[in-house]
């Protein structure tokens, strides 16, 4: 497994759904292969679509953390 350094933050703080979706996507095409994307977000709906996103795009999430009521998922792009 690479590094789990983020290339890229992609910050969507304040943003309900479907924009963290969309900004996740928009941040993974513009990174390269087995580099990481970092996604800051506090919709909650995003801790079960943003996995989703990156399961479905064939990506993983090296990392997810949360400190009051913000996400953070490192997510590494293959």
């Amino acid at each position: 497994m690479g590094s789990a350094t983020a290339m890229k933050v992609v910050d969507c703080k304040g943003m309900s759904c479907p924009r963290p979706v969309l900004q996740t996507k928009k941040g993974l095409d513009t990174i390269a292969s087995g580099q990481c994307l970092q996604v800051i977000a506090t919709d909650a709906g995003a801790k079960k679509d943003i996995p989703a996103l990156v399961s479905r795009l064939g990506h993983s999430i090296t990392d997810v953390s949360e400190n009051g009521g913000t996400i953070t998922f490192t997510i590494e792009k293959k």
